[in-house]
């Protein structure tokens, strides 16, 4: 038999239908894959950065949801209860006393619209006023109707008006009254207090020219910001950061002591109509302390028009819920609508600073009214600070934890931001009290011998005497300009029977305060310098780092150039204060004020917004007028120049009264 022929060869084939018209190259790019399967294949780094994204967009939305939510319920409550802003939930602090409003209104001011937005800090959103050249006509033209007859109220005497420009008095007939256990009539002010006030001395060319300067700055404000917070004169626009018309308010005294009638009665008209206090706001403590109730009582220690105490007292209560905390050290901020009191949204901790330097106001607002609980609370943490662990020779940190109330971060001691007005206030407040607290008066000399052990050093090549900062034990040449608080609260010191010495150490650092505006070539500091400690010819003492060019118009070496030329008499600290002012006016600036001024070695340029802080106050009365005209006994200056009585000659008065002239055992 013949075998089986071989099978054939098997053979495997593959089908392929192609579609008419298009081609295939064997690619995986047509298969669908499923995202788990695509998510899977993703590095564990990547998955975990898309993971991050994804939650942190999710809490952005959350947290603009929550401002969006809070921000269209204040504007319902708004445009259902009319122009007054509504806390959203009811309020724990009782309604404002309001004072009897005169029936005159000024008609060429046009109802402002309420900010909507309450958000802490000035924000970014620039809203500009609008223009319109008629506008702007009719209302220059109504303004000029109510000037004069504003004008007429303030010279017409024989009617008697609620505030007599140039005496203290308020007419009991007329004026606001308050509540019963306040109605007691104020005394007639001293002598020496009615000379100062009815017979000012004739303006000289330098206070003409500060004169004209605030008028500037004045109308920008009051043209493209009136009752906002604060003016951004670049854009023309304006920024909110309580929505309480900082500005105006910070302007109020200043005004009065220019001499600037109609303004002042502006401002007083807005103050009675437009402000208050009942919103849904959170407001920083110590911002709103020393410009809004040290405002208010500047103003009403100047004019004696009860309607600024009646609002300064209103504002207290509100912001003493900050003080309720385990540690009486308070919160940051408070909400003056609801009550609420926290602290600052990325720590529990406060700066030395903010809780250390509102014991004047407060103190004061308790001499004022009566009430206690004001001066209570500041005196409570003046006690706690005082007894802490963490100084050194008298130096303290610069923060303290508002639940324990301890100092944190141990080791660092400045005399600039963060600390700088403790040790101002704990002079000012023994000067406040009568120099009877001596408690206040050891921790400040002793502060001070800690200052020349640790702090003073000579620059090269020029011997300037400055104060730097220590940190764990290694010393920095660095000074703020805030720490030119220093040489005026030496000299004030001085005066008051401290050693003399102190007068000593105050004029060496004057001199370098004003080496840092004198070796700039705009004329201006800037807001940090650091001092040359080894001789080089090529190296000038006072050397800026880049970041630090700018000058943001603080008030410290102009109070200091006040107290050394008012206690010396030396025409240098005038002729000093005069140069720093002019540099100011030729520095570029604004068509409306001049702002926060930036400084480049070729070309100066504005900032973006104006600080009110009120140039006019310290530069006509304290710099440009003779060193008789007031008296350095008469007047306690706060942080931010408010000028209040130092001490009370006797038991702390009924709301009305009004300062004296002296205090007892000055000369």
């Amino acid at each position: 038999m013949y075998p089986p022929p071989p099978l054939p060869p098997r053979r495997d084939f593959i089908s392929v239908t192609l579609s008419p018209g298009r081609s295939y190259d064997g690619g995986q790019g047509l298969r669908r894959r499923s995202f788990w399967r695509k998510w899977k294949q993703l590095s564990r780094l990547q998955r975990n950065v898309v993971l991050f994204l994804l939650a942190f967009l999710m809490l952005c939305g959350l947290l603009s949801y929550i401002s969006v939510a809070d921000e269209w319920k204040a504007v319902g409550s708004r445009s259902a209860e009319g122009p007054k802003v509504r806390p959203a939930n009811p309020p724990v602090l009782p309604a404002p006393r309001r004072a009897a409003e005169n029936p005159e209104t000024f008609a060429g001011l046009s109802p402002q619209k309420p900010p909507r937005h309450f958000r802490r800090g000035p924000p970014n959103l620039q809203i500009r006023a609008p223009d319109g050249d008629a506008k702007d006509r009719r209302q220059d033209e109504a303004q000029r109707r109510a000037e004069a007859a504003g004008e007429a109220r303030w010279e017409d005497d024989a009617q008697g008006s609620r505030v007599s420009w140039r005496g203290t008095g308020t007419e009991p007939e007329q004026g606001p009254q308050l509540p019963p256990r306040k109605a007691e009539a104020a005394p007639r002010p001293s002598p020496q207090a009615l000379r100062m006030r009815n017979s000012p001395a004739s303006q000289n060319e330098r206070q003409k020219a500060v004169v004209a300067a605030f008028r500037h700055a004045w109308a920008g404000y009051r043209k493209f910001a009136w009752g906002h917070d604060e003016l951004k004169p670049v854009s023309k626009s304006f920024s909110e950061w309580f929505g309480l018309g900082l500005t105006l308010i910070d302007a109020l005294d200043t005004m009065w002591i220019l001499g600037l009638k109609k303004e002042f009665e502006e401002a007083r008209k807005w103050v009675s109509q437009k402000l208050l206090f009942q919103k849904n706001v959170d407001v920083n403590l110590f911002e709103s302390t020393i410009r809004i109730l040290g405002g208010l009582l500047s103003a009403f220690h100047l004019s004696g028009d009860v309607l600024f105490l009646e609002k300064a007292e209103d504002f207290g209560n509100r912001l003493m819920p900050a003080f309720q905390t385990p540690s009486k050290i308070p919160y940051s901020d408070v909400n003056i609508g609801t009550g609420v009191a926290h602290p600052p949204r990325w720590t529990s901790d406060s700066t030395v600073a903010e809780v250390t330097s509102i014991q004047l106001e407060f103190r004061e607002l308790s001499r004022l009214t009566g009430v206690k609980k004001f001066q209570e609370a500041v005196e409570e943490v003046t006690r706690r600070v005082h007894s802490l662990r963490g100084k050194k020779d008298g130096l303290v940190p610069m923060f303290i934890n508002t639940n324990s109330g301890l100092f944190t971060h141990l080791g660092v001691f400045t005399l600039g931001a963060r600390a700088d007005s403790y040790y101002e206030y704990l002079l000012k407040q023994w000067i406040q009290g009568g120099k009877k607290e001596t408690q206040l008066l050891e921790d400040y000399l002793e502060a001070v011998e800690g200052i020349r052990k640790h702090l003073l050093h000579r620059s090269e090549p020029g011997k300037l005497t400055f104060v730097g900062e220590l940190a764990h034990g290694r010393f920095s040449a660095k000074m703020d300009h805030l720490v030119c608080f220093l040489p005026g609260t030496l000299a004030l010191g001085a005066h008051h029977g401290l050693p003399a010495d102190h007068m000593e150490l105050a004029q060496a650092l004057m001199d370098t305060c004003y080496q840092m505006n004198r070796q700039m070539e705009t004329g201006l500091s800037p807001e940090i310098v650091h001092f040359n400690l080894h001789p080089q010819k090529s190296h000038k003492d006072v050397q800026v780092k880049a970041a630090d060019r700018h000058n943001l118009l603080r008030p410290e070496t102009v109070e200091s150039l006040f107290y050394l030329y008012r206690l010396t008499g030396h025409r240098k600290y005038q002729d000093w204060g005069w140069e720093i002012l002019r540099s100011f006016n030729a520095s570029p600036r604004a068509a409306t004020l001049p702002s926060a001024m930036s400084r480049t070695p070729a070309i100066p340029s504005p900032g973006t917004r104006w600080r009110a802080s009120s140039w006019g106050r310290r530069s006509s009365t304290c710099i440009c007028s003779s060193p008789t005209t007031q008296t350095c006994s008469a007047w306690t200056l706060t942080c931010s120049t408010r000028r209040l009585t130092p001490c009370p000659s006797g038991p702390p008065p009924r709301a009305g009264r009004l300062p004296s002239a002296r205090c007892p055992g000055d000369s």
